[in-house]
């Protein structure tokens, strides 16, 4: 199915943003792992998380012995219940997904999980989900890998490591979305587990988790839509309700990139952000990021720019290549679609320096099975009225009522 997408100029709307799936299925796996018996796991404060992402964790954490579970695209709940289910003594799953997810590498982290006694097995192509897991008493060790891997793989080794007798976890290399690893340690602590680091290893002692309140901070990832919709409609009125400014998610950065561009970002004591574009700067002014903390915000970001006619290069982006799709190769795909030509340079960089040709006269995009891609697309419509979004009910991943919010009917023709 498909929507058609037109974004009024005076578009003005209250915006109860999702609650972070990023610390949700943290808290999530740390809540499980609380349980230092074989008693099952049930969700309990996290009920009211209702994306995709969340759901696949919540059915991986409440399984049962033999069952196969199926995360679909979700990555991170992959990467998490591959260890969560590594350690869970007298258990046996298999964790597969969709297609693509099984075309994501998964080695790293499954070889680690060796080093410290797991019993995981590939049941089709070596590297790859799906998995056969049978859980064992793991042992602590000194783990090395390399930092340029995904973070989720790190992420998941930590979050573990305390119940099994604590863990050493060299990084090698340049460390990518490093916000990601300091918001698990920092969740960690939350629940009373020290991490410390030294020159790039991080040092997890055995120890308990502690119960605590689980946060219902919103998301910065899908604020960042909202940020941008306010830039590239000056006279809309968007609050956004549901962020903390003093966030551990990395994608928070996106209103200092937003500032950098001429944003004002008014806080309000009732916890309501509203921002303003009343400094805004030059259209030709140049934007240089670098992302490879935080990736996730390149399509908006990039989609964003391009409308607002401001030339870029941006940086850290090697692992766009193996997310929902290949994200470098679907912005320049969809981009072209509404005139512009962006450059990819290698797997690491994209720009854009005014290169544009003709727009399709009826511009129907393709996310490429990607919520990010769909929701950073749907902004084309400031400039496209009636702009055609194909597959829209992949945003569901992450934000299922995003095109009720943009008051858009959602998955009509």
């Amino acid at each position: 199915m498909n929507i058609n997408i037109t974004i009024k100029p005076d578009f003005e709307a209250l915006i109860t943003l999702p609650p972070s799936k990023s610390i949700a299925n943290r808290e999530m796996l740390i809540d499980a792992l609380c349980i230092m018996d074989n008693a099952q796991w049930q969700p309990s404060s996290h009920s009211q998380y209702v994306s995709d992402d969340i759901l696949a964790m919540r059915r991986g954490l409440a399984a049962r012995d033999g069952d196969t579970i199926d995360v679909d695209g979700a990555g991170t709940a992959l990467r998490f219940l591959t260890a969560y289910w590594a350690t869970r003594e007298g258990y046996t799953v298999t964790i597969t997904g969709n297609p693509r997810l099984c075309e994501r590498p998964i080695a790293p982290l499954v070889d680690a999980l060796r080093q410290l006694g797991a019993d995981i097995v590939y049941t089709a192509q070596e590297g790859y989900a799906p998995l056969h897991i049978t859980g064992r008493r793991l042992h602590a060790g000194h783990l090395t890998m390399r930092g340029d891997m995904s973070s989720q793989f790190v992420s998941a080794l930590l979050m573990v490591a305390p119940t099994i007798g604590g863990t050493e976890l060299e990084l090698t290399g340049e460390i990518v979305s490093r916000p990601y690893i300091d918001m698990t340690v920092a969740l960690m602590g939350c629940h009373g587990v020290r991490v410390s680091e030294n020159d790039g290893t991080f040092i997890v002692p055995a120890d308990r988790y502690l119960p605590a309140i689980a946060s219902d901070e919103g998301d910065w990832s899908a604020a960042a839509f909202w940020l941008a919709l306010q830039a590239l409609l000056p006279q809309a009125r968007i609050t956004l309700q549901g962020l903390q400014p003093n966030s551990v998610q990395g994608d928070c950065r996106i209103l200092t990139i937003m500032e950098q561009m001429g944003m004002t970002a008014h806080w309000h004591d009732d916890g309501l952000l509203t921002m303003d574009m009343s400094r805004a700067l030059c259209c030709c002014c140049s934007t240089f990021a670098d992302l490879t903390g935080t990736p996730d915000l390149a399509p908006v970001l990039v989609v964003a720019l391009c409308l607002m006619g401001r030339p870029f290069r941006i940086t850290g982006l090697r692992t766009l290549r193996h997310k929902e799709s290949d994200r470098l190769e679907a912005l320049r795909t969809e981009l072209r679609k509404v005139g512009y030509l962006i450059s990819i340079e290698g797997d690491d960089a994209i720009s854009w320096h005014f290169a544009t040709c003709e727009p399709h006269p009826h511009p129907a995009i393709d996310p490429h099975g990607d919520h990010r891609i769909a929701m950073a697309m749907a902004l084309a419509a400031v400039r496209y009225p009636g702009i055609t979004i194909e597959n829209p009910q992949v945003v569901a991943k992450s934000y299922p009522n995003f095109w009720e919010q943009l008051k858009i009917q959602p998955y009509h023709v």
